[in-house]
């Protein structure tokens, strides 16, 4: 009885129920579930249903997770007033709250869409969220997309790694609507003037490429008049 108490998740041997996929919660619940279940690396709400994610392989995650990381690292470095976090915990609503891959955003002092709880959680929406997905048939492009719609997050870029493709959506009048490549083969941010992707270079993971490409965005006047109004808007 005593190994097999042992060998319980963390969560049921502190007396609390398990968190599963599939599970039904409220916010509360879940963030009860998953503070105790300390052998979960990363779980999410998404309308109230449990997800808990397998465990991450390095082609179809890690890899395309880093060069996304090392991409916005480099322009959040580069532009004071913005801040990047990984795989953090947001709460978007009562029914969602979703851990994604990484999230850019405009500090709250300088008219940012979200604030830090009392308990470090990001609440509402980031400018940006970038999600790695494994497939097009991944939650990333069904019903979190719509949660992240529905909540304002204003661009959503989501990488199929098994197709090796990349969709980038903006919110329009309440819609996401695809951003496309220039004749140079750049996405340009509407949110973040600046950042730019070579998105063949990063999907060919020719980071060389893409890191001169941001660099390019970063010299650029638009990025220039935006750092000026974040330094403006902190006096």
């Amino acid at each position: 009885m005593v190994q097999e108490r042992l060998n319980r998740p963390n969560s049921e041997a502190q007396g609390h129920p398990p968190l599963l996929s599939g599970d039904r919660l409220a916010r509360t619940e879940f963030e009860r579930r998953y503070t105790a279940a300390t052998h979960i690396k990363k779980a999410e709400l998404i309308e109230g249903i449990v997800y808990v994610a397998s465990p991450l392989r390095h082609e179809q995650h890690g890899r395309p997770h880093s060069r996304v990381m090392t991409w916005l690292g480099v322009y959040q470095s580069l532009t004071p007033g913005v801040d990047l976090s990984v795989e953090p915990t947001v709460r978007l609503d009562l029914d969602n709250e979703p851990q994604p891959d990484a999230v850019l955003f405009i500090k709250r002092m300088l008219r940012g869409r979200t604030v830090l709880s009392a308990d470090g959680y990001i609440e509402g929406a980031p400018e940006l969220i970038v999600e790695i997905a494994a497939s097009s048939a991944a939650i990333d492009r069904g019903s979190k997309k719509q949660v992240y719609r529905r909540n304002g997050v204003l661009e959503y870029i989501v990488w199929q790694s098994y197709e090796n493709q990349l969709e980038w959506f903006s919110l329009v009048e309440g819609e996401y609507r695809l951003l496309q490549t220039t004749t140079d083969g750049i996405i340009r941010s509407r949110v973040f003037p600046g950042l730019w992707l070579a998105v063949d270079a990063l999907l060919g993971d020719r980071m060389a490429r893409v890191l001169e490409v941001v660099q390019e965005g970063l010299q650029s006047t638009e990025q220039a008049d935006f750092v000026e109004q974040l330094r403006n808007e902190s006096t």
